[in-house]
């Protein structure tokens, strides 16, 4: 099995600390930040940043749908970590300061692919993809906190 990777990022016009909780918000302003990729958005757990667990199901294509149990931790300041309690997948969320009044997101989201063809086929099409979904998310997070 092979590592498979996404990484999208976006300056958004908003302080960084704005942005950083926003993200954190899991009990208010995340859950509004989701595309239709995302369904059954549930807090389970704590809501704000570190000790949040957070459930919701990703649907990535038409067929593959995830089921996301999501341990929330803070290793740093700045950043968030999404470990799913039912996969591999661990998001990585990255706000730094990126200049007067506005501010750099790196979402990374890295799981254990498939091998053999599958896994080819994985490794190719699926960071993509989840690139789209989380571009609509830092698009949203920008529309909400740049007001």
């Amino acid at each position: 099995m092979a590592q498979v990777e996404a990484t999208t990022e976006r300056v958004v016009a908003a302080d960084a600390e704005k942005v950083f909780d926003a993200l954190a918000d899991y009990s208010g302003t995340r859950g509004r930040l989701l595309p239709e990729h995302f369904s059954e958005y549930e807090v389970r757990e704590g809501g704000d940043g570190e000790g949040t667990l957070v459930h919701w199901k990703l649907q990535a294509t038409s067929k593959r749908i995830r089921d996301c149990l999501l341990e929330v931790t803070e290793p740093t300041d700045g950043e968030l970590v999404e470990k799913d309690r039912n996969s591999s997948m661990v998001t990585t969320w990255r706000v730094t300061p990126a200049g007067e009044g506005s501010s750099r997101v790196v979402v990374t989201t890295a799981w254990n692919g498939a091998g053999g063809i599958g896994g080819f086929f994985e490794r190719t099409f699926a960071p993509k993809g989840l690139a789209r979904i989380y571009d609509a998310v830092l698009a949203n997070l920008a529309a909400e906190t740049e007001k």
